[in-house]
């Protein structure tokens, strides 16, 4: 029987690293915003045939399972899943030194299939093999798990391991893209592929030629909170990588006091961009010298569109899938039948919450969604600010609330917020009516994004780099109400796609809380009681003017011919 790869080897010429990747519910391969985008991103590749394989971690036992206990604190358990139900073991294994050990890698191999029947490569790598020694088996077992040793192994595994995997199996790569720096060793390899001549006469000398890395190399970065970077002690990569690259080679592209893994890649990667236009000017302010580009993130609209949106758009945009461009003419779309479907995805976000919480919510009552990861410049508290202005904007216009989000394991702010949520709700049971989903994840999000009526996002500027989950509410019609950060300066028009707290990108969020119940007080929740025709007219808009933009078909088209084809 032929390798399932093969079909793969011959027109795929661009690899994609990134930590993780969600590409379904079942393969526990992601943690947040970052791994849904890259799913988004594989998706659309299959879409629009373009050649790229995804590279990323087996990660058998997941980021984590969320339970809560009685008094609303996250409790992290495992959350394990077999790659052999729903991956191919592929016919190869490549070594690479760490700690002077030979550390052993099998790859398997997950096919994204498009609906129009084009296909991408998801590759899987994994260190659980009986050829490791023990310590090294558990590398990849859990996503982000472990200390700052182990997380450098991952990455070493992600980067250098990724790329000899990939020529182990046959691929003949021209580009190769990082989401973000957790991949960047993958530039020391491709280094150690084109060392100087020994006459050359630079001062200190240069062992390799970073021109043919950086002429193939692509990083698009993230995080524009400094304590996200990836930073790693020089004596502990000289302790795991031995003679792999000479340190002081090293420190030329990863900074002199440790091992940055942005600069790294900034390095080394002849096209850089953010993720929003405001992200890379922030990026620029973070690393100066370095020209930061901006591709604004966008979402699979057919992946995030709730069934009953996914029927309307088909029977008046056939080809909306594909090219959701076309939603542009949602504005056009029958009132009632908006209504309609947004009232059966509220429904099933109903019978979600009911379900899994015990608390049922009002159909009639507007939702305010809130979902991300749990963490302190998210500020999920934030509508929680003055708790009796609250009670009595509900007073005169009743709302309701639905949270979800994990804290990462080692984030004891973010589990101390996702605790203080839960007292408040508690404490509000039967004055406001708000539940917290435990255990977050793709299916939950699907449903939450398309049953609420109004999507809130309250990051401290500009500490937001895009927050697709507001482009995956437009996509369903619903309005966002968020800080101007991120995606939502270029998506925002008052009154038409959404509101604003706060109208002054400048300021640092002492006056947010009160922007926030003046807007939900004086304009939004009044529209949604006493205005339902403007309400949907909005909802129209967001869909025509946001979900025609902000998808993914139309990021990876610019990612092509701006980045791929340079």
């Amino acid at each position: 029987m032929a390798d399932p790869i093969n079909a793969f080897l011959h027109n795929t010429h661009i690899a994609y690293f990134t930590m993780e990747i969600a590409l379904r519910s079942e393969i526990h391969t992601y943690s947040g915003g970052l791994g849904i985008l890259a799913g988004d991103t594989a998706r659309s590749c299959a879409d629009l045939q373009l050649p790229v394989v995804f590279l990323s971690l087996a990660s058998r036992s997941g980021y984590l399972r969320q339970e809560l206990d009685d008094h609303g604190n996250q409790i992290d358990r495992p959350d394990p899943w077999d790659p052999g139900a729903w991956t191919e073991p592929l016919d190869a294994m490549i070594a690479i030194e760490l700690a002077g050990r030979q550390v052993w890698i099998r790859p398997w191999l997950h096919v994204l299939t498009s609906p129009l029947g084009s296909r991408v490569p998801v590759i899987l790598l994994d260190t659980d093999l009986d050829q490791n020694d023990p310590a090294d088996r558990t590398i990849t077992d859990r996503l982000y798990g472990g200390d700052l040793t182990n997380r450098l192994r991952q990455e070493a595994v992600l980067g250098i391991g990724g790329v000899r995997i990939l020529q182990a199996l046959g691929f003949i790569i021209r580009s190769y893209h990082m989401n973000e720096g957790h991949s960047a060793f993958l530039t020391t390899e491709l280094l150690r592929h084109h060392p100087r001549p020994t006459n050359h006469i630079d001062s200190p000398p240069l062992l390799y030629d970073p021109e043919h890395v950086v002429e193939r190399c692509i990083f698009t970065t993230h995080t524009p909170v400094e304590a996200g970077h990836d930073r790693f002690p020089y004596d502990l990569v000289e302790h795991e990588l031995g003679s792999f690259i000479a340190i002081e080679e090293l420190k030329r592209y990863a900074g002199s006091d440790d091992c940055n893994m942005t600069k790294l890649a900034l390095a080394l990667s002849g096209y850089v961009n953010g993720v929003a236009q405001r992200h890379a000017e922030t990026t620029e302010r973070m690393f100066p010298g370095y020209h930061v580009r901006a591709i604004t993130n966008g979402v699979h609209v057919a992946s995030w569109a709730h069934n009953a949106f996914a029927h309307l758009f088909t029977a008046h945009f056939p080809h909306w899938s594909h090219e959701p461009e076309v939603l542009f003419r949602a504005d056009q779309l029958p009132d009632d039948a908006i209504w309609q479907a947004h009232m059966q995805a509220k429904a099933e976000l109903i019978d979600m919450t009911a379900q899994k919480t015990g608390v049922r919510l009002d159909p009639d009552r507007p939702i305010i969604g809130f979902a991300r990861r749990m963490t302190g410049y998210k500020r999920p508290e934030l509508i929680f600010s003055d708790l009796e202005r609250l009670e009595a904007i509900h007073t005169r216009h009743p709302f309701q609330i639905v949270w979800a989000g994990k804290a990462h394991p080692d984030d004891l702010e973010g589990k101390q917020l996702i605790a203080e949520i839960n007292d408040h709700i508690a404490a509000m049971r039967g004055k406001i009516e708000m539940a917290f989903l435990p255990n977050y994840d793709l299916d939950i999000a699907r449903t939450l994004v398309g049953g609420a009526d109004i999507w809130l996002n309250t990051p401290l500027p500009p500490l937001e780099a895009s927050g697709t989950s507001g482009m995956k509410a437009s996509v369903n019609g619903v309005l966002n109400l968020s800080i101007l950060d991120g995606w939502w300066v270029e998506g925002w028009i008052e009154g038409v796609t959404g509101w604003s707290i706060g109208t002054d990108l400048g300021h640092q969020g002492e006056h947010h809380a009160s922007d926030l119940y003046d807007k939900l007080e004086g304009t939004v929740l009044p529209l949604f009681y006493e205005d339902r025709a403007r309400w949907i007219w909005m909802m129209k808009q967001s869909i025509s003017k946001l979900a025609s933009y902000f998808n993914s078909q139309r990021m990876m088209r610019r990612y092509a011919t701006e980045a791929y084809l340079r």
